[in-house]
């Protein structure tokens, strides 16, 4: 796992706490490059079953994201989606931070 620790550390101190168009961009490459290290991580025989459940946490992170990204929605739902996203993010990492 150490190989990996720095990475998801990295990219856990990377998620953006407030709305805005910028964030929203790192958000979907923070989520990229999450799901990129859950398939290297799924190679890696150590972890491969381990890992799946993390997998179905991303659709309903980057669905959120694109709600609060939507023009009708107001600046306090924006709000409130993105933070809710950016929760939902924090929390699958640091569970997959506890992975021994």
């Amino acid at each position: 796992m150490n190989e990996f620790n720095e990475k998801i550390k990295e990219l856990f101190n990377r998620i953006p706490r407030r709305h805005t168009t910028d964030n929203v961009k790192e958000m979907y490459n923070i989520l990229d490059a999450y799901e990129e290290l859950l398939i290297s991580m799924e190679a890696d025989n150590r972890y491969e079953k381990q890992v799946i459940p993390f997998f179905e946490s991303l659709d309903p992170i980057r669905a959120t994201i694109k709600k609060s990204n939507d023009n009708k929605a107001s600046k306090k739902t924006k709000d409130v989606l993105f933070d809710e996203a950016s929760g939902a993010l924090k929390d699958t990492i640091e569970e997959l931070m506890q992975l021994k």
